[in-house]
């Protein structure tokens, strides 16, 4: 049995995870979000819905009890905040294994004209704290994975392809199930990937900017 605590469980990734998860019967989940009553339908035997705030390291320290992997789908400006509390909760709860949801362009990877598009999109704010949060995750001791998107659609498709951390980032898109069944995997597998930043994008699918931008 692995009991796996969903943080930001009502995120469309992470709903998608949810669903890909508990096709494995081996699974028990913990989802954890503001306001639970907006999940109270999807508690049952393998499912526990919990109250809180991911920037709360109690909160998170006492939903984390019994976790084997902890994944987390947090958005928000205070990103940096909550992988800091995150952590913490972590070292509090002896849990050691991590996946955790980024973006694309935090180091910079992303070549050519559609790196400056996506500087363009993203600058401001949201790549720097995306950024910062997912150093406070290197610098940690956690056997963490981090999963760079590229720009999500809900395209109901898993085909995607990964490049690691220092490699220039490939294609433009990818679905958000195709996120949700890399989670799934790392989940059945939580010895893949350990220290690893994983960029994760649809093959065939590099231009300018995503198919979908005019």
């Amino acid at each position: 049995m692995t009991n796996v605590l969903v943080l930001g469980a009502n995120g469309k990734i992470a709903k998608l995870a949810t669903t890909q998860l508990l096709a494995d019967p081996n699974n028990h989940l913990t989802l954890f979000l503001r306001n639970s009553q907006r999940l109270a339908a999807a508690a049952g035997d393998r499912v526990k819905v919990v109250d809180g705030d991911a920037a709360q390291e109690a909160d998170l320290t006492a939903a984390m009890a019994g976790s084997d992997v902890v994944y987390a789908n947090l958005a928000g400006s205070n990103i940096e905040d909550e992988a800091k509390a995150v952590v913490a909760a972590m070292h509090a709860s002896g849990v050691k294994r991590l996946i955790w949801i980024s973006t694309l362009g935090i180091y910079d990877e992303v070549p050519g004209a559609f790196g400056k598009w996506n500087h363009q999109m993203l600058d401001g704010g949201y790549l720097q704290t995306y950024a910062a949060a997912a150093k406070v995750i290197e610098d940690s001791d956690l056997d963490y994975t981090i999963v760079r998107p590229a720009w999500l659609s809900n395209k109901d498709e898993v085909a995607y392809e990964t490049t690691q951390k220092g490699e220039p980032f490939k294609g433009t898109e990818v679905s958000r199930k195709s996120i949700a069944a890399l989670v799934a995997k790392l989940v059945a597998d939580p010895t893949q990937a350990i220290h690893e930043s994983l960029g994760v994008n649809k093959p065939n699918t590099d231009g300018d900017k995503p198919e979908w931008v005019k």
